[in-house]
């Protein structure tokens, strides 16, 4: 399963630099908060795309 989910994260390298650079400034920087609010937005998009790609769970 992690296998799967480094292939996903290779396959689309400007958006899993995104996610981290986000993901990184949310987790250790205040940034104000209406910024906050749309990087967060951008934050959960990514996560859905990448959830969406990836389905490691499909039945």
């Amino acid at each position: 399963m992690l296998k799967k989910i480094y292939d996903g994260f290779i396959d689309h390298p400007i958006l899993t630099s995104l996610f981290v650079t986000d993901f990184a400034i949310l987790l250790f920087h205040r940034p104000p908060f209406l910024f906050s609010l749309i990087m967060l937005g951008a934050l959960m998009a990514m996560c859905m795309y990448f959830g969406q790609k990836l389905a490691l769970f499909k039945v």
